[in-house]
């Protein structure tokens, strides 16, 4: 059984904040007490969790479990080891940190500090766009936590987008979903390899067979990101996958200005050489891209 992937642009999201899932739900996994479901997906369920050695601690844990019909998908399993592994190896404010896990037999489980806050993708769907200096800072941080995933582990993302960055009430941005987490090496090009990443998203190069992805892959992930705070839409849109795929590859976006016209010339000009078509047209690195953010963010309070 093949785990879903953007080719079918049907990769699971599962809902982190707001939109808490109502359902109750009571047991144990390993040694954690589960009190809430907090969402899921086609491949995992996500659970409000304590220790079961404190019952009467707040709940402060976010336990991640592989679906019982994934427990003999070695995919699966792989995808969930990955993420431990990631979360395990990166110290970042901005990245997922996971503290433990059971990957070894069932049930399959990882464990994170449960994040305060929901993804931006809620806040975006229920209308909160953010100003223009918030949609920079977090872009920036986004941008800081690729810079330390790279150097702590020389893997990209492979799938940023809004519905994985979780974003607190005071504005702290935590980059999750490490499973799709891959080496250039990995990164080979289309179809010689599932797609990674959701393709209203994705890198032109990550679905060619001629290239081969790398950090300024997440840049133009993270451009599709903010121009779409910025705009109040992504740049581009379709139904069809091909269609999509062939908008990334071939399209120009619309001018950010044109949709969002009191931002900056030099905020838009970052925008669009991130989502330049060729990988060598945009910025080299995450640092780069955030020295640039933390200078427009600090510019556009005057513009707020």
């Amino acid at each position: 059984m093949a785990i879903p992937t953007a080719a079918s642009n049907s990769r699971p999201r599962l809902s982190w904040g707001g939109a808490e899932s109502k359902r109750k739900v009571v047991g144990r996994m390993g040694p954690w007490q589960l009190v809430r479901l907090l969402g899921e997906g086609a491949l995992t369920r996500v659970y409000l969790a304590r220790p079961l050695d404190t019952p009467e601690a707040v709940p402060a844990y976010a336990v991640k479990a592989l679906r019982r019909e994934w427990w003999n998908d070695a995919s699966a399993i792989a995808t969930l080891r990955r993420e431990a592994h990631v979360g395990g190896s990166v110290s970042h404010p901005h990245v997922a940190t996971v503290l433990s896990s059971q990957l070894a037999q069932p049930p399959f489980f990882l464990v994170s500090p449960r994040l305060p806050g929901e993804t931006l993708a809620e806040k975006l769907a229920a209308g909160r766009r953010p100003s223009l200096p918030q949609a920079l800072w977090i872009a920036r941080q986004a941008a800081e936590a690729l810079a330390a995933l790279h150097t702590a582990t020389g893997m990209i993302h492979g799938d940023v987008k809004p519905a994985n960055l979780m974003v607190s009430p005071a504005g702290h941005a935590t980059l999750i979903d490490l499973g799709a987490c891959q080496t250039p090496r990995e990164a080979r090009a289309w179809p010689d390899r599932p797609v990674v990443g959701t393709l209203h998203y994705i890198a032109p190069e990550m679905v060619t067979s001629t290239y081969g992805g790398d950090r300024r892959s997440d840049l133009y992930s993270l451009g599709v990101t903010l121009y779409e705070m910025l705009a109040g839409a992504r740049p581009f849109d379709a139904e069809d996958p091909a269609e999509l795929i062939t908008l990334h590859r071939e399209a120009k976006p619309r001018c950010l200005r044109d949709a969002r016209p009191d931002a900056p010339k030099p905020v838009a000009s970052l925008v669009h050489r991130l989502l330049a078509k060729d990988p060598m047209r945009r910025p080299a690195t995450p640092e780069e891209v955030a020295e640039a953010l933390v200078r427009l963010e600090i510019a556009s309070f005057a513009v707020r």
